[in-house]
């Protein structure tokens, strides 16, 4: 798959969020989701704010790296952060902020056209080869989406398009160690996914001992921390296996912890 593909999954997965967002009214635009401070304008607002320094990102490099320093000396402070990221979006109204959201949307898309495969682009943490950057922003709009899809009852038909957000998800298992300070382990773990299309998505030694196994909807809502393992029909043995998808993270940065599960609360 070339860079272009990846961003047509992308704009395919932001017009799906898009056919729910559309259909909220001003109230459900205020309604409280699963992040901590967050309402369902803020989710919009955080996709609205990285779509546009994304597209700041490919377009002037220089000036990506003097906003980034800007912003990086208020990741101390939660608050701070929300008010440089959000504090403009909260400010305008419902229809204000969803056209926002569209508009930065098409900023990113018109950027991205101009990528090779081959391109590397900064961001927050080290630069990120182009296919690897589009694919953290499908993975940003899949799940900050499920946030706003659990806040307000709706539902997304789960698309292929979750194969990116699996290989992330199974490529940055050490990461979900690192980011702890631990170690990563050492035992292999295999991945069999079915995926939305019937198709199987697999990963890992063929005869690992420790195994993953079940819908890939359910794999990604765990990797990016919406679903706790028990909460899902993920068949996973192994301590190895176990610990891996309590620990999951999918995303760059502080380590955060998943939802607890529904039966513990």
């Amino acid at each position: 798959m070339d860079v272009s593909e990846v961003l047509d999954d992308l704009v395919a997965e932001q017009e799906a969020l898009d056919r729910v967002v559309a259909e909220l009214d001003d109230d459900q635009f205020s309604l409280a989701t699963p992040s901590e401070r967050w309402s369902v304008a803020d989710q919009l607002g955080h996709l609205t704010y990285f779509d546009t320094t994304a597209a700041l990102a490919i377009n002037d490099a220089a000036a990506f790296a003097d906003h980034k320093a800007e912003l990086m000396s208020t990741f101390a402070d939660e608050l701070a952060v929300d008010e440089a990221t959000l504090g403009s979006f909260r400010r305008s109204s419902a229809a204000e902020q969803l056209t926002a959201w569209r508009h930065g949307r098409l900023d990113l898309e018109a950027a991205a056209r101009t990528l090779a495969d081959d391109t590397r682009v900064e961001w927050y943490g080290p630069s990120m080869g182009s296919k690897s950057f589009l694919t953290a922003r499908l993975m940003e709009v899949w799940a900050h989406g499920q946030d706003i899809c659990d806040a307000v009852g709706a539902s997304r038909p789960a698309s292929d398009r979750l194969r990116h957000i699996a290989q992330l998800g199974f490529i940055t298992r050490g990461w979900s160690y690192v980011v702890r300070g631990d170690e990563p382990p050492g035992v292999a773990v295999r991945v069999e996914l079915v995926a939305p299309s019937g198709d199987e998505w697999t990963w890992g030694d063929d005869d690992a001992a420790d195994t993953i196994t079940g819908p890939a909807e359910d794999f990604c809502l765990v990797v990016t921390q919406r679903r706790h393992v028990d909460d899902t029909d993920l068949a996973v043995t192994g301590d190895a296996a176990r610990d891996w998808m309590v620990k999951a993270q999918a995303f760059a940065g502080a380590p955060t912890t998943g939802p607890a599960s529904r039966g513990t609360v």
